[in-house]
């Protein structure tokens, strides 16, 4: 696979906040010059020569003239002049580039050095970078651009990582023609190591010259990636700012999301601007907090929570401590509400008392009998650091499985970064399979996540392509950890890193990055098993991948590494098979999420994180004055720009002013922001002001900040409303008819209920005998140590099944009539008239199978009392209404990898579908001429009843004149035999329709209800 790349419009934007400071600057390509031969050169080389850069013919005020129009159009405060805050500098004129990270800024930087050569001849460059890393990612990042410029320039750089024991390449930069690129680390030329002080001094091996002559002799221009890595700040410059004045530059461009000491800045494309233009990925966050119960120490963590169709819905994937044979064991079990912990742990003492009392999907919580309230991805009690970081392995597992679900099927694969601060937590070589402690419980989470994620799939062609994808994958193939390497023993090890100085905190070493970086697309297709990575903390700049959705922070928090810098490594939009970018603007961020998995709080992460990035736009304008908005650039309706003059400036302070759009301190106010979004801004009178105004807002609305609050990766993913179609008039008509709220009331005959129950226990409850193996066997005759190593001592010679039989009268642990009236709701005294009634040979099936003697009697039973209870009810409208809110707010979990694609008709833009039936009827519905809007009902709207509350599929609403029934309500079914519905189930079909009847009834409505197979028969109902 090749990743592909396109000219972005934002990307050409900071190309030309560079190239465009030096308009007027004549084209020349480059200035011969007799390249230093050195002593001992050989008396051919005398007459060699070299291109240098041509010297700025721009005077300073030229300079300052073209920067002022950058600065303006850009929004940006104008310099006053072009001297540095500080003595040393790195050149005479400094740029800075401010961007964001996973936006691009080293394919600005290569972009903006094929423009500076095309526009005025200038090819000699040296990329400054702060470490190993961030150099090994730069020069991938030159190696896979370089057929991408060579079509779009004609040529390529040429570029070269500066090592002082190949100094010949420093030859080849002089004096070859052409765009010469060197890319050095700080540490070569500012480290205490001998190779570091080789640059500054006389080498034999060099024709007894300085490579640092030979370097400046070229007046080349300065690149500064990451600068605050190596300039230090204002208060105090590092040593390695005063180094990179000895290379003699035309001029440095400086690079990074976070600049620490602040120069002539041309471009600014900030945390704020990168997500508002969905430039990066949007960043979701699951978070663990410990938590107290009340009197108890038992252990609870609550894994997440789980949304379908049956009364036992909605679940909570809870783990909890539960008695094994072999012990007590941590399992997570699915619990629905009224399940008792003591029972499920098996008999363990610490839940005795404790059952779910609640289980709330909407708010994402599960409530106990003791009256305690936990939250998703709350755990109990305090834990140790291990059972955190195996509860965040399983998160990240889980993460990255609900994700890979979704993108399987679009070609995407997905990578989960593992932040560890020590190798051994994953390669142990004391251990005989070299697993550290991590990579096990990696291990053992992965198999039981892998296989609960499996289980839950549905059964059609996609998931099962999805699922033979994920099972040919090895445990132990899908998971690799890149590390340095000890070059004696080749194992992997904790990385040589800085403690103090200006390389503090960063790595040296070069073997770590080789497949992380050199081999990046590999990483990117589906031939490659590794799925899940494993990297030190402290390698954490200088390469990302644009497809890790998910990261782990398995290591202890510390002062050096700020979160922005952590997730830095995931914001890159992601590509598919193919290489190219997903950056579809209406999909971008359904797909681009990245999920961070921490042992923080979500609140304190997202508070800290937030933070962070508010300290980061300390120097974006925040107050409104009329010096702001003088010398602004707009553009106007036919697309050109235009700019500010002080009298339009002035008359539009005044507006904002006048009607409380800001304060007396100039900020924006929250009755222009709440006007602005529903476009009832009042109109100026001034006219000088009035033929711009439609244009000039955008400038008010950079000076507030719209903070990317990240969202709650428990929490459900929202499927956005269309309002186009949900504010249709035939929608909102169809509404108005069904959002009636209703009671019912019903009464029955027990003496009914107990007749027709004991005729269909009688005739249809159907016990399996419980059976079980019984092997026999002998040791092989000749046995060797190795057979009793691998078990293979004993053979089987004999197998036989056996039947077991439970006394009739063995009910120690089996309260018959207890568990059949606690899952029927009915009273011990009619449950025991039931069975009573039977035959004795039915009941006698109670010996064969209790478990499912009982499973079985209450759901026959079940289905009868809904049966008789539909017979006997009637409802009763009410005025009370569902709100409109519920198709935003009662969202809960969606599967978005059962979504399709956009819709058009729908008054959602997507619609996760269940079932294949489900999915072939969103199609019809989405292309037929007949339906003017639909909607899949959210599932805040439904009808009371007996048997538990009733969600409806489909509302439909048909073009007037095509159809005889205007307003429809369905529900799909695959077949509608009475042996695919029945029951439950059938009675709240059943309610659905005295429901939808007593409505036409009262309201004079023709809304028809009904079950359909296919849009075929709902097209045959809807035209009777």
């Amino acid at each position: 696979m090749k990743l592909q790349f396109k000219v972005q419009p934002y990307q050409t934007a900071a190309v030309d906040s560079v190239v465009n400071v030096f308009d007027g600057q004549p084209y020349a390509d480059g200035v011969r010059y007799r390249v230093d031969p050195g002593k001992s050169a050989a008396p051919a080389l005398l007459d060699d020569a070299g291109f240098r850069n041509a010297e700025l013919t721009l005077t300073s005020s030229q300079i300052l003239t073209n920067l002022h129009n950058i600065q303006q159009s850009r929004g940006l405060p104008l310099s006053k002049e072009l001297k540095d805050p500080v003595k040393v500098s790195a050149a005479s004129l400094n740029l800075d580039i401010e961007m964001e990270t996973g936006t691009g800024k080293t394919y600005v930087y290569i972009k903006t050095i094929m423009e500076l050569h095309k526009r005025y001849g200038w090819s000699k460059y040296i990329v400054v970078v702060p470490s190993i890393a961030i150099r090994e990612g730069v020069k991938k990042s030159f190696d896979i651009t370089a057929d991408h410029f060579q079509q779009h320039y004609g040529t390529k750089p040429r570029t070269f990582v500066y090592n002082s024991s190949r100094l010949h390449e420093l030859e080849r930069f002089s004096s070859d023609a052409g765009v010469q690129v060197m890319i050095i680390n700080v540490q070569a030329f500012n480290a205490t190591g001998k190779d570091a002080r080789r640059i500054y001094e006389v080498l034999d091996d060099f024709q007894s010259r300085k490579p640092i002559d030979v370097i400046a002799a070229n007046r080349p221009i300065l690149i500064i990636d990451e600068p605050q890595k190596i300039e230090g700040d204002v208060k105090k410059p590092s040593k390695s700012l005063a180094a990179l004045g000895q290379f003699n530059a035309l001029f440095a461009i400086r690079y990074s999301a976070t600049h620490k000491i602040p120069r002539t800045k041309v471009h600014r494309l900030d945390a704020v601007d990168a997500y508002n233009q969905k430039l990066v990925k949007k960043i979701a966050v699951r978070g663990i907090t410990v938590k107290q119960l009340a009197g108890s120490s038992a252990y609870l963590y609550v894994d997440g929570l789980e949304i379908g169709k049956g009364a036992d819905f909605p679940k909570a994937r809870v783990e909890l401590e539960v008695q094994t044979a072999q012990g007590i064991r941590r399992q997570v079990k699915r619990l629905s509400q009224g399940m008792n912990l003591h029972d499920i742990s098996g008999g363990i003492e610490a839940y005795k008392g404790l059952f779910i009392r609640d289980v709330d999907a909407n708010r994402d919580i599960i409530e106990l009998s003791n009256g305690d309230i936990l939250g998703a991805g709350e755990v109990t009690q305090d834990v140790t650091d291990d059972t955190k970081r195996r509860i965040q392995i399983r998160e990240v597992i889980r993460a990255h499985l609900d994700k890979e679900r979704e993108l399987f099927t679009q070609g995407i694969k997905t990578l989960s970064l593992f932040f560890i601060d020590e190798v051994a937590k994953y390669r142990d070589y004391d251990r005989e399979d070299t697993l550290g402690d991590y990579a096990r419980m990696f291990e053992e989470e992965y198999e039981a996540v892998l296989a609960d994620t499996l289980a839950q799939l549905d059964l059609d062609e996609a998931a099962e392509r999805y699922r033979k994808h994920v099972e040919a994958i090895p445990v132990r193939a899908t998971h690799e950890g890149y590390f340095s390497i000890d070059k004696k023993t080749g194992r992997s090890v904790d990385g040589k890193i800085a403690a103090r100085g200006d390389f503090a905190g960063m790595s040296d070493d070069v073997d770590a990055y080789d497949l992380i970086l050199k081999d990046k697309e590999r990483l990117l297709s589906f031939e490659e098993p590794v799925r899940f990575i494993w990297s030190h903390s402290a390698l954490r700049e200088g390469w990302d991948n644009p497809n890790v959705f998910v990261m782990g922070m398995l290591k202890k928090s510390d002062n050096t590494t700020t979160r922005r810098q952590e997730i830095g490594r995931g914001l890159r939009l992601s590509v598919d098979q193919h290489g190219e970018r997903m950056d579809n603007p209406v999909t971008v961020h359904d797909i681009n999420e990245l999920t961070v998995v921490t042992d923080e709080s979500y609140t304190d992460f997202v508070t800290a994180l937030q933070k962070e990035i508010v300290e980061s736009l300390s120097a974006r304008p925040r107050k409104a004055s009329v010096d702001y908005f003088v010398g602004k650039h707009i553009t106007i309706e036919d697309g050109s720009t235009s700019v500010l003059e002080q009298v339009v400036a002035q008359a539009l302070y005044d507006h904002l002013i006048r009607h409380d759009y800001i304060d007396d301190d100039g900020h924006v106010t929250e009755a222009y922001k709440e006007a602005r979004a529903e476009g009832v801004l009042a109109s100026p009178t001034s006219e000088v002001l009035l033929p711009v105004v439609d244009f000039v807002w955008p400038l008010v609305d950079a000076l507030y900040l719209d903070m990317p609050k990240p969202v709650d990766g428990r929490k459900p993913k929202k499927i956005p409303l269309n309002e186009a179609n949900f504010y249709r008039r035939e929608f909102q008509e169809l509404w108005g008819r069904i959002n009636h709220k209703a009671v019912y009331q019903v009464k029955f005959d027990s003496e009914e209920l107990i007749t027709n129950c004991v005729q269909v226990l009688d005739k249809s409850l159907n016990v399996t005998v419980m059976q079980y193996v019984v092997e026999s066997g002998k040791q092989v005759v000749e046995l060797e140590v190795e057979q009793l190593e691998t078990g293979t001592g004993f053979k089987v010679s004999e197998t036989k099944i056996e039947q077991s039989a439970v006394s009739a009268g063995s009910t120690v642990k089996y309260d018959l009539l207890g568990e059949i009236a606690e899952k029927t709701q009915l009273t011990r005294r009619t449950c025991a008239a039931i069975l009573t009634g039977i035959n004795p040979a039915t009941f006698a099936k109670f010996k064969q199978n209790p478990e499912q003697f009982i499973t079985e009697a209450s759901r026959l039973i079940n289905e009868q009392k809904a049966t008789v209870i539909v017979e006997h009810l009637a409802y009763d409208s009410l005025e009370d209404r569902f709100d409109s809110a519920i198709f935003t707010e009662n969202q809960t979990a969606q599967d978005l990898s059962k979504a399709g694609d956009k819709l058009k008709k729908s008054v959602y833009e997507y619609v996760v579908t269940d079932s294949k039936i489900e999915r072939a009827f969103v199609s019809e519905l989405d292309t037929s001429q007949e339906v003017a809007v639909y909607a899949k009902l959210p599932r805040g709207f439904f009808i009371p009843t007996p048997v538990g509350d009733y969600n409806p599929d489909w509302a439909i609403a048909f073009t007037e004149g095509t159809v005889k029934h205007v307003y429809f309500v369905a529900e799909t079914k695959g077949s509608l035999s009475t042996l695919q519905l029945k029951g439950v189930e059938d009675a709240k079909i059943e309610c659905a329709r005295k429901f939808f009847a007593s409505l036409n009834a009262k309201n004079g409505d023709d809304v028809k209800y009904d079950v359909v197979t296919d849009y075929s028969e709902l097209m045959q109902l809807v035209t009777a």
